[in-house]
Order: C-alpha cells, then structure tokens, then sequence
C-alpha cells in the first residue's frame, strides 16, 4: 500500500514539474498564442540603414517624413502630428528631432510651414537617395530612426483627422518607450 502511495507521489510530482514545460514547448512550437508586442508601429525587419539621408554626427532619435509631391490631407495630419509629437515629448525635446526630407519632386507648399516647427530639421536629398534608402518600403509614412541612423518603426499616414490623432499618440507611446529604454541621445 505504502509502495502504490509512493509511486502516485511521484507521478503526481512529474506532472508538477513536467507538464507545464511540455504545454510551453508545444505552445511555442505549434504558435498556440499571439506573439507579444508592445510597439504599436511597424517594426521594420531588418531595419532600414538610414545613414545617408541623415546628419551622422547627431546622436538623436528622429521623426523622419520624406515630404511628398503633393500635400495632400494625409501630409498635413503628418505635419501635424509631427508637431504635436515633439511638443510632447517635453524634457525629452533635445533627444529628439523632426527630420524633414524634401526632394526635387516635393511639394514646396509647406515648406515654410515646415521650417516653422520647433527642432526641425530641413534636407534636400535627391529622389534617387531617398528610393535607394527606403527601397521597397512605402515611404508615405511617419518614420522613427534610432541613434545608429536606423529606420526602425513606421506609422502610415491616413486623410482621417481622427485617426491621425489616434496614430499621434502610437507614436507617441512608442518613442516615449524608446527614449526611456535608451542611454544614447
């Protein structure tokens, strides 16, 4: 009887310590669960090397938008956005700063709306440059760079003023996120 008691004891102490393991292996092998994530952006994988578009010298994070050849309603809540992104960042400002890329196709309406923005930033690249950088990616966007000058996050546009302001505070949340995880710039 004692014998029988003891070998339900260790069954009993197997499945204790064995089963869970066994459910998180099969959980991950067989994808049972959305993998977590906390940005609300698109992670770029791999990043975009971001290095010739940007002032290598400055060790900030940057909001990137290539100014497009029309400025239509989506431009302008990215303008926006991108203004009001900054001024949120508060203390933070100056380990940030909005990078605007104007090309000779760009659209020189808002240029000096542009250069108005507090901690802008204004650089002429050639549409080659900027379509060899980005490559596939749709560049109608709000991008976030690291440090390195590596395109990491990328937030669509949208012509819906609500919906932008919505994407504002992703973004917000998302670089709040990374400057506080960071100890470079």
């Amino acid at each position: 009887m004692a014998n029988e008691s003891n070998k339900n004891n260790l069954m009993l102490m197997i499945a204790v310590f064995v089963l869970p393991v066994l459910l998180a292996y099969f959980a991950l092998k067989f994808e049972w669960f959305n993998e977590a994530s906390t940005n609300k952006g698109e992670l770029l994988q791999p990043v975009i090397e971001a290095g010739g578009l940007l002032n290598t010298s400055q060790q900030k994070w940057h909001l990137l938008y290539v100014i497009p050849a029309s400025c239509a309603q989506s431009c302008q809540n990215a303008i926006y956005s991108i203004k009001q992104i900054y001024q949120a960042t508060g203390k933070e400002s100056d380990r940030v700063s909005t990078l605007f890329i104007q090309t000779e196709g760009s659209s020189n309406d808002v240029l000096s709306e542009v250069r108005a923005l507090p901690g802008v930033e204004l650089i002429q690249k050639s549409e080659e440059n900027v379509n060899k950088v980005f490559n596939s990616t749709n560049i109608n966007a709000i991008f976030i760079t690291d440090t390195m000058h590596n395109v990491v996050l990328r937030y669509p546009t949208t012509a819906n003023a609500e919906e932008a302001i919505m994407d504002s505070r992703n973004i917000l949340a998302d670089l709040r996120k990374l400057l506080k995880l960071s100890r470079i710039g």
